[in-house]
């Protein structure tokens, strides 16, 4: 099964990348959120939904 038990389906991961760089995320699956390392952002999903707004990531650690 491709899906999370929030309803979030993996294979999105394949066509998503991060608006600010352009470059692959990684799916976090304990936080619910995809990961650009290159931008330094944590992007939040939400009801299943990937939030790809920059105003609304997460800045990392």
């Amino acid at each position: 099964m491709t899906e999370t038990g929030t309803g979030f389906d993996r294979r999105m991961l394949e066509a998503l990348i991060c608006p600010q760089t352009q470059t692959t995320l990684r799916y976090d699956a304990a936080n619910q959120e995809l990961i650009s390392k290159s931008a330094g952002l944590a992007f939040p999903i939400r009801n299943g939904i990937p939030i790809m707004l920059v105003d609304e990531a997460r800045e990392l650690d």
